[in-house]
């Protein structure tokens, strides 16, 4: 598995990816995302996107970012924003395996130390929450206004 820079050449295949019907209401489009990141760079924000690929075939997408806690090490972290693998891969394990790749990147501090990869899942998001438990991935205790799960994995 790889992660690969959203560019010219593969940016309509990414925004192109689906996840199944009934995840939708789990999650934006890549668009979407990808619109949020470019609002959130022009904001100061470190956001890193990527395509994630297998066997050199675009299967998903993730958006990551990095805070460094205001200088502060036990506030710092980076976090998923989303993290998706297309309707027609699904099944095979990449979500896992693009998981582990994405705390494999945070552990190589590519922007900055950090003391834990973090995200949020919606609760009822019950293979969310399954795949995250398996990584190691805790609950905080915190919940997002929207309702969402705050967890967090300890690097």
């Amino acid at each position: 598995m790889e992660f690969r820079e959203i560019t010219w050449d593969n940016f309509i295949e990414c925004i192109e990816l689906q996840v199944t019907e009934e995840q939708k209401r789990f999650i934006s489009s890549n668009q979407h995302a990808l619109a949020e990141a470019y609002i959130a760079s022009k904001e100061g924000q470190v956001i890193i996107t990527h395509a994630i690929y297998k066997d050199e075939k675009m299967v998903g997408f993730i958006m990551m970012y990095y805070d460094d806690g205001n200088g502060n090490f036990d506030y710092s972290s980076y976090g998923v924003f989303k993290i998706m693998i297309d309707g027609r891969y699904q099944g095979k394990g990449y979500g896992k395996e693009a998981m582990i790749k994405a705390i494999e990147f945070s552990r190589a501090y590519p922007y900055g130390k950090a003391r834990v990869v973090e995200l949020t899942y919606k609760p009822e998001n019950l293979v969310a929450k399954n795949l995250y438990t398996s990584l190691g991935f805790v609950e905080t205790g915190n919940t997002h206004p929207s309702g969402e799960v705050y967890v967090e994995f300890v690097l």
